[in-house]
């Protein structure tokens, strides 16, 4: 008798550790299921405010050397979605891109997923800011665009005209006209040292292959002696149906052995003293820029050109005009003789005064 009911007590026991076996696996199984759903949602879920217009974005850095973790604190800083980051640390897993995730500045918008956030990270879709060098603008000018600039790297504030150009390997001494007028894009921390470097030696390619392509017989003997032209020429006129022909006047002028006589030239070579006005004594001051005291072109471009100068410059309008004035409208009077360009000197420079 005490046999059996041992038995029984025995198979009592078993069911039981049998039947909590049982309930610890289906909780564990549901938990499991529950984590794995959850878990799944996590990595397609929008990131952002419902609402938010598609177009909006959201800035969020990256930053040299961090972690994940940091990132993705920096990401719902400016989200609305909360994860626990064991999540984020298994989908980076399951996506294998533990190694690939680049620093730098990212956006994302209202269709962003902790999914796409990790490829573009993989990616190094950073965010590309703009900066415009404008035809007509002098190197201090473009200094002091590039230093009031927040996302770019300040490296070349304490160094010289002559430091930069050494530094970007240019061939010139005088940073004047170097650069090429454009629009570029770069990441946050570029800097101004190398955004010069890529302006000049694109500024270098183009004006290459525009001599190249250039009239036969110009009076130019390099690249260089073109680009002063372009200066001039860009500083002449803003009017793009114009350059052409003023290139044509300053081309003849240069075969005659005339004097260019050009004022924005005179203004370079004033320097700081120029305050708005340019004086009779002031064409009569000698200068390495005055070419109305010099002649043939001053020893550096006064200004950067953009493309249409240098091309107007190496591909002058043909004709018999060696004379022009500004009329006050943005256009110019131009003539083949003194006389007709003493008339149009009365008609739209004395009578406005």
């Amino acid at each position: 008798m005490p046999k059996a009911l041992n038995s029984l007590r025995q198979r009592g026991r078993t069911r039981w550790m049998l039947l909590i076996l049982l309930v610890i696996f289906l909780a564990t199984s549901a938990l499991a299921l529950f984590v794995w759903k959850d878990y799944q949602r996590f990595s397609n879920e929008l990131l952002f405010p419902q609402g938010l217009v598609n177009s909006q974005r959201f800035i969020v850095d990256f930053p040299e050397g961090a972690s994940l973790a940091s990132f993705v604190d920096n990401l719902e800083s400016v989200s609305a979605a909360k994860a626990p980051r064991w999540q984020w640390q298994i989908l980076v897993r399951e996506l294998k891109l533990s190694r690939k995730l680049k620093a730098g500045e990212y956006a994302f918008s209202a269709t962003d997923t902790p999914r796409s956030v990790l490829f573009a990270l993989a990616e190094g879709k950073v965010v590309q800011h703009r900066i415009s060098i404008i035809e007509g603008t002098r190197f201090a000018d473009l200094r002091l665009t590039l230093m009031q600039h927040k996302a770019i790297k300040q490296s070349v504030t304490a160094m010289s005209d002559g430091e930069i150009l050494s530094a970007i390997g240019a061939e010139e001494s005088h940073p004047e006209g170097l650069f090429l007028a454009d629009t570029y894009q770069f990441p946050k921390g570029f800097s101004d040292l190398e955004l010069l470097k890529k302006a000049y030696w694109a500024q270098k390619k183009m004006l290459r292959n525009a001599w190249d392509l250039r009239q036969p017989n110009l009076p130019y003997s390099t690249p260089y002696e073109a680009l002063i032209m372009a200066s001039i020429i860009e500083k002449e006129t803003g009017k793009a149906s114009e350059r052409p022909e003023i290139a044509g006047v300053f081309v003849r002028r240069l075969r005659l052995n005339m004097r260019l006589q050009t004022d924005p030239t005179v203004i370079y070579g004033m320097g700081e003293s120029y305050k708005g006005n340019i004086r009779k004594v002031d064409l009569q001051t000698d200068t390495p820029y005055n070419t109305y005291t010099r002649a043939g072109l001053p020893p550096t471009p006064i200004a950067l050109p953009g493309r249409a100068a240098i091309q107007a410059a190496l591909n002058p309008k043909s004709g018999n005009t060696l004379y022009f004035v500004a009329k006050g409208n943005g256009a110019h009077q131009f003539s083949e003789t003194l006389d007709e360009h003493n008339k149009a000197v009365r008609e739209y420079q004395l009578k406005r005064r």
